[in-house]
């Protein structure tokens, strides 16, 4: 048997190899000794799931809270797919106990998982995440039969979405708006987001247009996360079609990506920028900001400029979750695209920031490539590009301890000024410029980040990244 391992973000795995509904039961059960035993003040637990539109999820979800109902609790579970953000966001309205999503999120096709959301509605802390994996295996699984516990209401499905969209409503600024018009194109990557944008939109004049707004568990063939390699269609219809924008949410709505109107990628990097800018600039609203590791240093170029205290962590949102709950957070956001926003809930959401980037070209009453140059004219050009490479496992220590032992002096010319090794190995260069190696949590694949004044170079320093990587012997 597999072992069941926890990543940044929860537990996944390959379908039908260790994601199997008798593993699924078992990490269940590890949930629910966790929360009983959390959770004990409670007169009744009472546990939010939610599903993907991934191959079994409804099935997979099922199994949990069938799980979960054995083992005592009241379940709530979502009537048909529906993003991790409205999940999370339930849990901390109605204040149930915690929550449960089974998706792997951005993964590849075969790849399933679950992620518990705990009861202040965002990514469990690395505490908790410990907490649960202690009490694996430790108890026989307590075996519930769905269909009778379903008919007795122990559980009960529920639609959850009214409650959000009716949040994201009294979130952004209808009015702004209702006053603006754009021709907006949403990629929704054959995930849970489908009709959410059209929605809370409605009563605007923005045309909204969805693309891959069809069930499909192998996702079109790529993985449903809204990078470069996986948005091409959402670039090339966004220029053809004349749009002022692309925006894609990835499979289970939590993170986002952008495309402009001139057929460019618009990076994760640049949208908290954006969005940073028009927390300050145009909200006027305070707080401290958070990046992670792979984050832009134009982040901190601006939080220098408005005096900002900025945090960075390592990779993975339950970091930046983490700080979200000890303080005043304006902002804090990661590389892949998921960001969480001051007066929510401290979770990742795609639809609100894309909701988000239209309120801020309503407010300046700018297209987004007026926006963008403007901002470059101030900060300067900051490109990012990064590639996926399938390692040999057997090679990763090698590679690890070799960029320790001899860390790089020079990046195609540039002096390396400065390593970080407390989440991968970040080289920063004289330019500002860094590459960075990255190995995944979930996945046998070595990242390889890089940043610099072009595009070209930051190209260019990945492919010196990967020529390194497997070089190493």
């Amino acid at each position: 048997m597999q072992e069941i391992k926890f990543g940044t973000e929860g537990w996944r795995g390959v379908i039908a190899e260790n994601f199997t509904f008798g593993n699924v039961k078992i990490v269940a059960q590890a949930i629910a000794d966790y929360v009983n035993e959390a959770k004990k003040s409670d007169h009744q637990k009472k546990m939010m799931v939610g599903y993907d539109t991934r191959f079994l999820s409804k099935q997979f979800a099922e199994t949990v809270a069938a799980t979960l109902a054995a083992n005592g609790m009241q379940v709530f579970l979502t009537d048909k797919p529906t993003p991790t953000p409205a999940v999370s966001f339930v849990v901390k309205k109605e204040k149930l106990s915690a929550g449960v999503m089974v998706t792997a999120s951005h993964n590849p096709p075969r790849y399933n998982g679950i992620k518990f959301k705990a009861d202040f509605g965002g990514s469990a802390t690395s505490e908790i995440v410990e907490k649960i994996e202690e009490k694996l295996y430790k108890n026989s699984v307590k075996e519930g039969i769905f269909s009778d516990l379903l008919g007795s209401k122990t559980i009960q499905k529920r639609d959850i979405t009214p409650d959000y969209l009716r949040f994201m409503r009294s979130y952004i600024d209808m009015k702004l708006l209702k006053r603006h018009k754009a021709k907006v194109l949403v990629d929704v990557m054959y995930g849970v987001s489908n009709g959410y944008m059209e929605d809370v939109l409605s009563p605007t004049r923005h045309k909204v247009t969805i693309m891959h707004n069809k069930i499909d568990p192998n996702f079109g063939g790529i993985n449903p996360e809204p990078i470069e390699i996986n948005l091409g269609e959402l670039i090339r219809t966004t220029k053809s079609g004349r749009f002022d924008i692309g925006i894609a949410i990835d499979g289970d709505g939590d993170r986002v990506g952008a495309a402009t109107p001139d057929g460019k990628i618009l990076s994760s990097h640049k949208i908290l920028a954006l969005l940073l800018l028009h927390y300050i600039e145009d909200r006027r609203w305070t707080g401290s900001v958070v990046k992670t590791i792979s984050g832009s240093t134009l982040i901190n170029k601006i939080c220098r400029k408005y005096n900002l205290k900025m945090h960075e962590t390592p990779v993975g949102f339950k970091k930046v979750c983490e700080i979200m709950l000890k303080e005043n957070v304006l902002i804090g956001g990661e590389e892949s695209g998921g960001i969480g926003f001051k007066g929510y809930i401290p979770e990742r959401d795609g639809m609100l920031s894309g909701l988000l980037l239209l309120e801020m070209m309503a407010h300046r009453n700018k297209g987004i490539l007026e926006i963008l140059k403007n901002i470059e004219k101030e900060y300067g050009s900051f490109e990012y590009a990064r590639q996926d490479l399938k390692f040999p496992l057997d090679k990763k220590d090698r590679l690890v301890s070799r960029l320790k032992s001899k860390p790089l002096k020079t990046i195609l010319n540039r002096q390396v000024i400065e390593l970080k090794t407390y989440d991968g190995i970040k080289h920063i260069c004289d330019d500002e410029s860094w590459l960075l190696f990255r190995f995944s949590g979930t996945e046998p694949i070595l990242r390889v980040y890089a940043e610099a004044p072009s595009l070209r170079r930051a190209r260019n320093m990945v492919e010196f990244g990967k020529e390194l990587a497997f070089s190493i012997k």
